[in-house]
């Protein structure tokens, strides 16, 4: 789909084998956790690709180089609870990042976000923000919480997800063209719960990610 600020990356081989294993309705919770956090590595690799840097000096066991090091902060704003598994990959390499986080669950009749308790600061504008989330099916959590980023000053966000929806998709971009949506793959559609599936869940997708990984 026609979106400039999305990148997607199903087309390295490792991701395609890790999805079909995270799809799979067999996949038990430990390892659901495992690859859903190995499929955050490459997320946010793309995702702060150009993160600023200054150069430095280091010295190698045999002579002085040239070095870099971040100019930039990165803060995770972490919607509870499907974000959570992919905290820990980000923390491992970032490990200076600021970690805060969203209660916010999805209505399932309206599929509205409702908000709960959240811990972001009050400023947000010396951050690059990161929000990740498994799933962006209608996008309302992603486009609610990015909101309230900008209305406290952030400048730079990006979004991370591992399977989207076009309709997530472009609900996102419509409302924050400015974000950079970074995700593993982009799947059929949602479904409009006139079949045998719930409404609002992407399809084919994985189920509800939030279960999977914490076996409820």
């Amino acid at each position: 789909m026609e979106c400039s600020s999305l990148i997607v990356l199903d087309s390295n081989a490792l991701i395609k084998v890790w999805l079909t294993e995270l799809r799979d309705v067999h996949t038990k919770s430990e390892q659901f956790r495992t690859i859903l956090g190995r499929l955050t590595y490459p997320l946010v690799y793309a995702a702060l690709s150009d993160l600023k840097v200054k150069s430095t000096q280091v010295s190698t066991p045999l002579e002085e180089t040239v070095g870099y090091v971040f100019t930039e902060e990165v803060a995770v704003a972490t919607i509870l609870r499907a974000a959570l598994g992919m905290v820990a990959p980000i923390q491992e390499i970032l490990p200076e990042a600021k970690i805060f986080h969203i209660d916010m669950y999805r209505d399932e009749e309206t599929l509205q976000p409702v908000w709960g308790r959240s811990k972001i600061p009050m400023e947000c504008e010396n951050f690059v923000w990161l929000v990740p989330d498994p799933m962006l099916a209608t996008g309302g959590s992603a486009i609610a919480t990015i909101s309230r980023l900008k209305e406290r000053g952030a400048k730079r966000i990006v979004y991370l997800g591992v399977i989207a929806a076009p309709e997530g998709i472009k609900a996102l971009s419509d409302t924050h063209p400015d974000v950079r949506i970074v995700v593993a793959t982009v799947d059929r559609k949602l479904s409009d719960g006139q079949s045998k599936y719930p409404k609002g869940y992407i399809l084919p997708g994985l189920g509800d990610a939030g279960d999977r990984q914490f076996g409820t």
